[in-house]
């Protein structure tokens, strides 16, 4: 699995070989002296030829075609009207001219025709609409092309007009005959050619010189220390283009790919030596591994996928999802280094430079710094707006430094961090839905099951209510005490609340439920341990069919380890005197706590079943007795599991003392007042 990531991953970068100097604008070069080893040309700045080629399309004149193959079909149409109008004529016994010769104004409407589309009837094309009269376009007439002002040109409405001014002077003596017949003939034939004019735009574009000047081989192209300047800039620039190019077609993919393994199997080699040694259960849990090692595969082909296309830029990626997610399933540490090695591949696949790592890197750290909580919105919003802030004040300063100036900053970069700002809320909905998948427990599930009416709850609060207060009792306890030392007070919280829901079947077994009473009397010590050990399986049993997450069902497990039910196991021993004991038959199946939660909740609940058994309870009572309690259990080797540190446990054992003092309204002995008498004698001794 680790080498199809490694390989997956490798193939994703690109196959041309990376310039070996870093620079840029305002900054200076750090370098030594750097000689041209090959002539190479300047390239001008992409805006300056940009600029050129906006400022050839303004001033490029677009080419109409003149279409004369037109005059046939006209000079056939016109023929056909001709002769249906002079049909009608001869019936209604008007226009005696033109019967007596038609041919004579036929030929004379066919030569007016001719000439107007010699001349070239023009319609503008809807973008050419309002340049005025002084708008020059290029008439294509066969082979030739000539420059013409549009005021120049015939177009519809100018063609009828020469037609109402012609007829009048031509030689006929009836020419209102031809009027409406070559008025209905009157149409464009010069028209806008939109292939001939991109095709020549194009040429025209592409005769814009993008070089200007050019550096010899072996002459200095910067000396060390020297400012880089915007043409200094570009002569870099210019170098790094042909140094690629060169080095390209002299390299072997195979060597450049051997590389790029290299640093793939380096990086996530350490960050897998790191989970190993210090996230030990996610590197033994094939489904845990799966979930981590996808988030490098799935943010290396995002940047890989964003690259590919033009008009996207690799700040939209919501980089800042990742430590999130991580954070609520493990911890800050192993969140910072998953964003970390994620940010380190991602460098090599985009073209955005350090900036790019720089910022995300940043941002990954105000993330877990400013402690983001998805079960909060007011919280996750705050976050996403620091988030935000960040980025924009860190790309701000990137860019003053390389542009000496706001006004040369690229807006458009920093919608792109805002729109990555935003799409960081997938946060949200994304970790129930991993939640699902890995079976994992995000802190949205634990608040939603801290919910009393959820069905356990409200079962044990009705069928045992002595136990619905002890268990909030412990998980006042529990929280305090997690968060005293840096553990999930959350999670132990909730455990808390279920930990003893298997009592639920049999809740009058249980002193804190009692009322009357007490049913072990009529059963055996060994009977009345199997009944209190039950549960804890039966508890499990519950939980499996509530389906609730196996990270809270092991805390119903372990809060009782392998402890014994030692007052009947004492008992029975007392009576059977000659009698084998099998511990095991007193003894809770365990296993023993191991996470620093299961821990507090195992000590959490003894201590606080212990003090209730305290009728006058005063201070030193109560601390020698959690004293007792938790050397007890340190005795009975319930801890030798828990990677809690003795700091740490002594640290929960303090919170304990004071939660409990409280709870049992301990109040400090003031000594009695003295009397007149003792007051008087008091300065004598």
């Amino acid at each position: 699995m680790i080498a199809g990531v490694v390989a997956f991953i490798t193939f994703l970068f690109p196959n041309d070989a990376k310039f070996k100097y870093e620079f840029d604008k305002g900054q200076s070069w750090r370098y030594e002296d750097l000689r041209a080893p090959f002539d190479f040309a300047i390239r001008k700045p992409a805006e300056e030829v940009e600029a050129e080629k906006k400022k050839l399309r303004e001033s490029f004149t677009p080419f109409y075609e003149l279409n004369l193959e037109v005059i046939k079909d006209k000079k056939r149409s016109l023929a056909g009207e001709f002769d249906h109008q002079l049909e009608l004529v001869k019936n209604e016994g008007q226009f005696e001219d033109v019967v007596r010769r038609p041919e004579a104004y036929l030929q004379f409407g066919k030569r007016f025709l001719e000439n107007l589309f010699q001349r070239g009837i023009l319609q503008l094309a809807p973008e050419h609409e309002g340049k005025g009269e002084d708008f020059v376009i290029n008439v294509v007439r066969g082979n030739t092309t000539q420059p013409k002002t549009v005021g120049n040109l015939l177009n519809v409405e100018k063609a009828k007009e020469l037609l109402s001014d012609s007829l009048p002077y031509s030689s006929l003596a009836e020419p209102e005959f031809l009027y409406p017949i070559l008025e209905g003939q009157i149409s464009p034939n010069l028209t806008y050619n939109d292939t001939l004019t991109r095709k020549i735009l194009q040429e025209e574009l592409s005769k814009i010189p993008v070089y200007r000047g050019r550096v010899s081989k072996g002459q200095i192209i910067v000396t060390k220390g020297a400012y880089i300047t915007d043409d200094l800039y570009q002569k870099l620039i210019s170098f790094r283009a042909q140094y690629e190019e060169e080095v390209t077609q002299k390299q072997s993919y195979l060597g450049v790919f051997a590389g790029y393994l290299l640093l793939s199997s380096l990086i996530i080699g350490i960050f897998l030596l790191y989970v190993r040694l210090y996230a030990s259960p996610v590197f033994s849990s094939f489904n845990k591994l799966i979930f981590i090692l996808l988030w490098l595969v799935a943010y290396s082909y995002l940047v890989y996928a964003v690259e590919q296309v033009g008009l996207l830029s690799v700040y939209m990626i919501p980089f800042c999802i990742l430590p999130i997610v991580i954070k609520n399933f493990y911890n800050e540490r192993l969140a910072l280094f998953t964003h970390l090695v994620v940010v380190l591949l991602a460098s090599f696949l985009s073209s955005l430079g350090y900036e790019f790592a720089f910022l995300q890197i940043l941002a990954g750290i105000v993330v877990l710094l400013s402690d983001v909580e998805t079960r909060e919105w007011s919280r996750f919003f705050y976050s996403i707006f620091f988030i935000f802030l960040v980025y924009v004040s860190g790309y701000l300063g990137l860019s003053l430094i390389v542009e000496g100036n706001i006004m040369e900053v690229d807006w458009t970069e920093v919608s792109w961090l805002a729109l990555s700002a935003f799409l960081t809320l997938l946060a949200y909905p994304l970790i129930p839905l991993l939640e699902r998948f890995f079976g994992f427990t995000s802190s949205i599930t634990l608040v939603e099951l801290s919910d009393m009416n959820r069905p356990l709850l409200r079962e044990l609060s009705l069928k045992a209510p002595g136990t619905l207060q002890h268990s909030l009792q412990v998980a006042n306890l529990s929280e305090e005490a997690a968060r005293r030392i840096g553990a999930n007070p959350l999670l132990v919280k909730v455990a808390a609340l279920y930990h003893d829901i298997g009592k639920t079947l049999k809740p009058e077994y249980f002193i804190e439920n009692q009322s009357g009473k007490n049913p072990h009397d009529e059963l055996s010590d060994l009977e009345s341990a199997q009944v209190i050990i039950s549960h804890v399986t039966e508890g499990v049993k519950m939980a499996k069919k509530a389906r609730l997450p196996n990270i809270l069902i092991d805390f119903i497990k372990t809060h009782h380890g392998t402890t014994r039910t030692e007052y009947f196991y004492r008992n029975y021993i007392k009576e059977h005197p000659e009698a084998e004991v099998d511990e095991h038959d007193f003894q809770y199946p365990g296993p023993k706590p191991r996470s620093k939660e299961e821990t507090i909740l195992m000590l959490a609940d003894s201590i606080e079943a212990a003090c209730k058994s305290l009728k006058n309870p005063t201070e030193e009572g109560l601390w020698s007795l959690i004293d007792k309690i938790i050397s007890g259990k340190i005795t009975m080797g319930q801890l030798e599991h828990s990677n809690m540190s003795f700091k740490e446990l002594e640290e929960c054992k303090a919170v304990f003392k004071q939660m409990m003092k409280s709870v049992h309204h301990v109040r400090i002995e003031y000594p009695e007042e003295k009397t007149e008498k003792e007051q008087e004698e008091e300065p004598q001794k």
